[in-house]
């Protein structure tokens, strides 16, 4: 029986409009509480973005910045972070390597970027950064530990900058696609699976106990962890394989339809 759904958001939860059929949710979320399941939502995105979709909503548990920040009602739970000298180390290749990469700095307060950052990137930043800030240079990183960097690249080049990145640091970051030219450099090991496990033997559930919805290539680990893994109907390649289950697409409710079969 499922006692915890976790879902990505971008491509999995939210359709192209950046929302989700809110009724319909309201239905469903009355039917995972009388259940007692737990609802989990798991993103490369920042807490605070994350959490604007959900106001009013209690008994929600945030997976942030892929695995690297989990939030409750009550606040911070876990945290991991890069040491400030490995964070410097990311930042000075990010602005003086070959590609010209522009890049958020997300840290557990605020996330930070720089002022002469272009405007396409800055309104791509503001998307998935509720809490931003513009900042003059990375000479001197802020005062507030460094979880993740957000990258917006070339579609195209995208698994090439990747892997790059993971060459260039090997054993120190992981960089990972999460869809549409997007790349998150996180911590080795910091995953969204990771978080979710420890989460349920926390609650005192079983793998097999959660159902997981994702699309790209940062929801693998939380996909794995059960049975009742979803891909989205456009999903990578990587996705389909891993997961047990198709989901509808993204842009017809396809989570929801899932659950409201699943939760009867």
């Amino acid at each position: 029986m499922i006692k915890a759904v976790a879902v990505d958001m971008d491509g999995t939860f939210l359709n192209r409009q950046n929302d989700y059929d809110r009724p319909r949710f309201d239905k469903v979320f009355a039917k995972m509480q009388e259940q007692g399941v737990r609802f989990i939502v798991a993103s490369g995105n920042q807490y605070y973005q994350l959490r604007s979709f959900f106001k009013g909503y209690p008994d929600i548990t945030y997976v942030s910045e892929n695995g690297a920040l989990v939030f409750d009602d009550q606040g911070l739970q876990q945290e991991q972070h890069f040491s400030k000298e490995l964070a410097e180390k990311i930042t000075t290749f990010l602005i003086e390597g070959d590609h010209d990469l522009e890049f958020v700095a997300c840290g557990i307060k605020s996330s930070y970027m720089l002022t002469s950052a272009s405007e396409i990137f800055k309104k791509f930043a503001r998307i998935y950064s509720y809490e931003l800030e513009e900042v003059e240079s990375f000479d001197e990183l802020p005062n507030d530990p460094i979880v993740k960097f957000a990258l917006d690249v070339e579609v195209e080049k995208t698994y090439e900058i990747a892997e790059h990145l993971n060459d260039a640091f090997a054993g120190e970051i992981t960089a990972v696609t999460s869809g549409h030219g997007s790349i998150d450099i996180i911590i080795p090991g910091v995953t969204k699976g990771r978080a979710i496990k420890r989460l349920l033997d926390e609650w005192g559930l079983e793998s097999n106990q959660l159902a997981s919805f994702g699309d790209a290539n940062n929801d693998l680990e939380m996909l794995a962890l059960t049975e009742n893994s979803y891909a989205m109907k456009e999903c990578s390649p990587e996705v389909l394989a891993t997961a047990k289950h198709r989901a509808p697409s993204h842009d017809e409710s396809g989570v929801l339809q899932v659950l409201e079969e699943l939760l009867g």
